[in-house]
């Protein structure tokens, strides 16, 4: 059976905050660092999602903006893909439109 690794390197500075993230992925032949990661684990014993949310100081309120409005789309497209529930990924999308409209990223989208 196959294996694949990715791996996270939090280095801390002042108050255990995140100064560096390295992060690598063997599949892919990865070895980069990041301002930001967002990682969501199931928890099956406890039906409840487990999150791991961490920025660098380097990371800029406008990317975080952008970060938060590409995640809501792509978890759209994960919950279409994974359940075949068209109609409430087309209201998330509809939702990450309205928030990159409210966040100043996207244009107001025109009225039929």
């Amino acid at each position: 059976m196959k294996q694949s690794e990715i791996k996270f390197t939090v280095t801390l500075g002042e108050r255990n905050l995140p100064k560096k993230i390295d992060w690598s992925a063997t599949d892919g032949n990865v070895n980069s660092s990041t301002p930001a990661i967002m990682v969501s684990v199931w928890d099956e014993a406890t039906h409840n999602t487990l999150r791991i949310d961490l920025w660098t100081p380097e990371m800029m309120v406008e990317n975080m903006k952008q970060f938060q409005h590409q995640t809501l789309l792509t978890m759209a497209d994960t919950l279409e893909r994974a359940t075949g529930e068209k109609e409430a990924a087309k209201a998330m999308r509809n939702f990450a439109q309205e928030f990159g409209e409210r966040l100043g990223l996207l244009k107001r989208a025109a009225k039929p």
